[in-house]
């Protein structure tokens, strides 16, 4: 697919603002005049960015990183057994394969924004503005495109490695590079939008700053495993003004979009120009009517049912962590699976299941008010002060530093509600930490690829799935093979129609 999209300059363009990104589309606009003034490359940057829609705030980014691990699971719905939905269910399985749309859906999303940035990058300088105009725009170009080669590589990979606009056939049948060579691209990307990019200053745009490339290093070098280097960005991360909400029930209000919190974020807008968001419908349950939850005249017969919180989601939360609440919702009722009648809506905190009700959880993090059917205003998170906290506890841990790495664990705790964690046992605190993420970033499609980068998602997936094929003991839609997890799963496949296209080498197991 990116063979021919990586042709087009960016589709869906639109007009921005300094002070936030508008991306109502515009007349399409053909290289012959283009990438010229400021505004042209400012019309291309808005459209690197609408691509993070679809490879942070899509169905795929939920599926792969989310429902993928031991943090949710689905509603099973026998009436719809279309191809889009049981592919969701098999990547939840570790059944999926290299037909996957799905999967091929986040491989080839991620090369459109991956073509964007670079057409920005590799015209700004001859554009005829200011230099300081073309520095930050590149810096944001830069960072968009370390975002995508980072989510490709955890994902799958090594994969090819396009640094440049690809101007014909000789140039679009690039193999596979290895893993090191892609974060080394990442990393030479991100130092390249430190340099161009301004620290952040609040409120915020939503457009990419130099907090949100230096946290992203800093996710990277932890990812690598490279402490120290993680841990210097994070400590600079951590004087540029960013700050915990008082209230973490406050981070996901409409009100508080691109907060002092928020250090990057995937930007939606409500309304009838296509830049909407509908996560909560896509994770509450199947009903003929789920006013109660949403708040307007609304059914749900066909979108919901996916990225359910289990019960042991639920029980991972401390007594008395105040983001239970916050992150997930209860509602009881009655009738088939698939067609629940909603009674009442609950809280998780002390829930016992009323006999005779069928009890469903829902992710409650994106629940705000809106006017529009599948029609809400949710951004949908990156990176959080929160995450960059815990980030640097890790690093500090993992360097044999428990004590210093307690302060920051134990900022996040405090304002949960929790009472501080005292242990310096290097082993004890690694667990700590890795619990603390869990529950902390639920939900923001963090924890399959935590539990990759820890090595524990073998452990942790092939005991989730006794514990589901447990739970839900006689029904028969969880196969006897499902959650066999192998080493091989913990990338998904190079999608079918690239392998054949580019002659490319296909992930092992596939």
């Amino acid at each position: 697919m990116k063979r021919i999209i990586i042709f087009i300059i960016s589709t869906m363009m639109a007009s921005c603002s300094d002070d936030f990104l508008n991306l109502v589309p515009e007349s399409s606009i053909t290289s012959g005049n283009f990438y010229q003034t400021e505004a042209h490359f400012n019309q291309a940057l808005v459209g690197a960015y609408a691509s993070l829609r679809a490879t942070h705030g899509s169905i795929p980014a939920w599926v792969m990183g989310e429902m993928r691990s031991d943090n949710t699971h689905l509603e099973f719905n026998i009436t719809n057994r279309g191809t889009g939905f049981v592919e969701r269910e098999y990547a939840d399985f570790f059944m999926d394969d290299v037909n996957s749309g799905l999967v091929a859906n986040k491989y080839n999303s991620c090369y459109v924004g991956i073509a964007r940035a670079n057409e920005i990058l590799g015209t700004i300088q001859d554009g005829s503005f200011s230099q300081e105009a073309k520095d930050r725009i590149e810096g944001q170009a830069s960072f968009l495109r370390a975002l995508f080669y980072f989510d490709l590589v955890r994902y799958f990979g090594g994969v090819p490695l396009y640094l440049s606009p690809v101007r014909g056939a000789s140039d679009a049948y690039l193999p596979r590079s290895t893993v090191n060579e892609v974060y080394q691209a990442i990393i030479r990307d991100l130092e390249n939008a430190i340099q161009k990019l301004s620290p952040p200053s609040f409120p915020q745009s939503g457009r990419a700053t130099q907090g949100a490339a230096r946290m992203l290093l800093a996710d990277v070098y932890l990812t690598m495993k490279d402490y120290p280097k993680s841990e210097d960005q994070l400590k600079q991360v951590l004087g540029m003004g960013y700050s915990l909400l008082n209230n973490y029930n406050n981070i996901y209000r409409l009100n508080n979009k691109n907060s002092v919190e928020s250090i990057f974020e995937v930007q939606f807008q409500q309304g009838n120009q296509g830049q909407q968001s509908e996560f909560l419908y896509n994770f509450i349950p199947l009903s003929a009517n789920v006013s109660l939850i949403t708040g307007i005249p609304s059914q749900n017969l066909q979108g919901g049912g996916w990225n359910t919180p289990t019960f042991e989601m639920k029980d991972a939360y401390e007594p008395g962590d105040l983001r239970l609440e916050a992150s997930i919702g209860v509602v009881e009722g009655t009738g088939q699976i698939g067609n629940m009648f909603i009674e009442t809506l609950k809280s998780p905190v002390n829930y016992v299941p009323t006999p005779g009700k069928r009890s469903y959880l829902f992710i409650n993090k994106y629940r705000n008010p809106h006017s529009l059917e599948r029609n809400t205003d949710d951004n949908f998170p990156v990176y959080r002060f929160a995450e960059a906290l815990l980030s640097l506890a890790e690093a500090l841990n993992e360097q044999n530093k428990s004590s210093e790495a307690l302060e920051y664990l134990n900022r996040v705790r405090t304002r949960a509600g929790l009472g501080e964690v005292t242990t310096t046992n290097q082993a004890t605190l690694r667990e700590v930490i890795a619990k603390e993420r869990r529950v902390e970033l639920a939900f923001e499609n963090k924890r399959w690829l935590d539990l990759v980068r820890t090595g524990k998602a073998i452990e942790v997936m092939n005991a989730h799935g006794v514990y589901l094929k447990n739970f839900y003991q006689g029904q028969a839609y969880l196969p006897e093979v499902s959650y066999n997890v192998t080493p091989e799963r913990l990338l998904f496949p190079i999608p079918l129609r690239e392998v054949r296209i580019g002659d490319l080498e296909q992930n092992p197991g596939y």
